[in-house]
C-alpha cells in the first residue's frame, strides 16, 4: 500500500481525531523501524525498538468492520514482532473508543497508564488516552 492509500484508508476510519496525512504515512514509512501489515481494508502500523513493540495506528475501513479483519491485523503485527524479538507489545486507545478498547482486551492487553487530554476531537474537546500492554510470547 502506498501513502496515499494509507491515508484514505485512515480518513475513513478516523472520524473522531485527526486523521494521518499521506505525508505522514510517507515519514513513517521511512523509518527502518516501522513496519506495515495488511490490506486496503486493514492495516496496523507498528515500531520496533529494543525489544518493545507499539501499535502507532490501526484502521479498518468502515465496509468491512465487524469481519475480524482488526484482529487479524493485530495478530499478525504481534507475531511479526515476537519473531524480531520483541518481548512487549504497548499502545495507546482513547478512552471513549470502546470499540477498540473491547478488541485490544480481547487481544490480552491491560492499561499500565494514562495520557491526559492527548487526543483532541475536532469539537475542540479532548480525550484521555489509556496505555495498554501485554507481554510478547
Amino acid at each position: 500500500m502506498t501513502p496515499a492509500d494509507l491515508a484514505r484508508l485512515h480518513g475513513r476510519a478516523f472520524t473522531q481525531s485527526r486523521p494521518w496525512s499521506e505525508a505522514e504515512f510517507a515519514t513513517l514509512l521511512g523509518n527502518p523501524y516501522n513496519h506495515l501489515v495488511g490490506d486496503n481494508r486493514c492495516f496496523a502500523l507498528f515500531q520496533l525498538i529494543a525489544g518493545e513493540a507499539e501499535l502507532l495506528t490501526i484502521a479498518t475501513d468502515p465496509v468491512y468492520r465487524r469481519q475480524g479483519l482488526a484482529r487479524a491485523c493485530m495478530n499478525e503485527w504481534q507475531i511479526q514482532a515476537a519473531h524480531a524479538g520483541a518481548t512487549r507489545a504497548l499502545l495507546d486507545v482513547a478512552d471513549d473508543n470502546d470499540p477498540a478498547i473491547a478488541l485490544y482486551t480481547a487481544c490480552g492487553y491491560a492499561p499500565c497508564g494514562l495520557r491526559r487530554g492527548y487526543y483532541r476531537r475536532p469539537s475542540g474537546e479532548t480525550a484521555d488516552a489509556i496505555v495498554m500492554e501485554r507481554p510478547l510470547p
